[in-house]
């Protein structure tokens, strides 16, 4: 058992918990509690190595055993020392150190995501979760968006990273790719066309500014138009979360009726 903050594994969990540039340099990152780890498990994620302690629930030891059948290195750890790496204030007792690897984009993509400046954790993690439940393909995150694999955005995104291509590219990068897939570039914008009478069921893809913000500049150089979400009332905008999560919405509904 590891009872020690000294601990060399519990010194990694501590630096792939901070900064980016340290999950970049590592190549890991960290899924904490049972449903994330559950996620990684299923999706046969490559797991580094996992620790747990006496708190975990009967749901989570079959994670435990389930990562030792398959060779991962599991071992426990004190409740006082998981509680010291723990990212929430009530540890679930139990976290994955995963490999940060990408999954493919799927060849031809028609439906991808681009969370633009999108900075808050909570925002880009519901992107994120919404993005795979609406058949997106692909997110691509360009440069001034928060890293889709920061702790917050993990527990936000509920096992979307595990199912879900996600790339940080240049900008350069992400129009090589919309070129290549022919798609529609669409800026969410409150001044742009409704949703309602635009139509999504060709190959596109969609650009979400942060709330604060909006697009950026080059955002908008790549985009071929602007789509807004009719609101009633004097509401003038929506968090990118949200607003996002609408308008992938849209494009499933659209693409359902297609195939009736």
């Amino acid at each position: 058992m590891i009872t020690s903050n000294q601990n060399s594994k519990i010194k990694l969990v501590r630096a792939l918990l901070g900064r980016s540039k340290e999950r970049r340099e590592a190549g890991a990152f960290i899924a904490e509690g049972v449903r994330l780890v559950e996620e990684a498990v299923k999706a046969n994620w490559i797991c580094r190595f996992a620790l747990y302690d006496e708190t975990l629930s009967e749901r989570g030891m079959v994670q435990v055993e389930s990562l030792k059948v398959r060779g991962v290195d599991v071992e426990e750890v004190s409740a006082s020392v998981m509680k010291s790496i723990s990212e929430t204030e009530t540890p679930q007792g139990i976290l994955a150190v995963l490999e940060l690897t990408n999954l493919p984009i799927p060849q031809p993509a028609n439906f991808i995501l681009i969370p633009d400046q999108v900075r808050d954790p909570g925002n880009l993690g519901t992107l994120l979760r919404s993005a795979a439940a609406s058949d997106v393909q692909a997110v691509l995150l360009p440069p001034e968006t928060t890293d889709a694999f920061a702790p917050k955005v993990l527990r936000s995104g509920m096992g979307a990273h595990f199912r879900l291509p996600i790339h940080s590219l240049g900008w350069d990068e992400i129009e090589k790719v919309i070129k290549s897939e022919g798609l529609n570039v669409l800026v969410a914008d409150m001044n742009g066309q409704s949703c309602w009478e635009t139509d999504l069921r060709q190959p596109v893809a969609l650009i979400i500014g942060s709330e604060a913000d909006g697009a950026s500049e080059s955002a908008r150089k790549l985009a071929n138009g602007n789509i807004s979400i009719p609101m009633s009332g004097e509401t003038e905008s929506l968090n990118a979360g949200a607003a996002g999560s609408i308008l992938m919405f849209e494009v499933l509904r659209q693409r359902a009726q297609k195939e009736r």
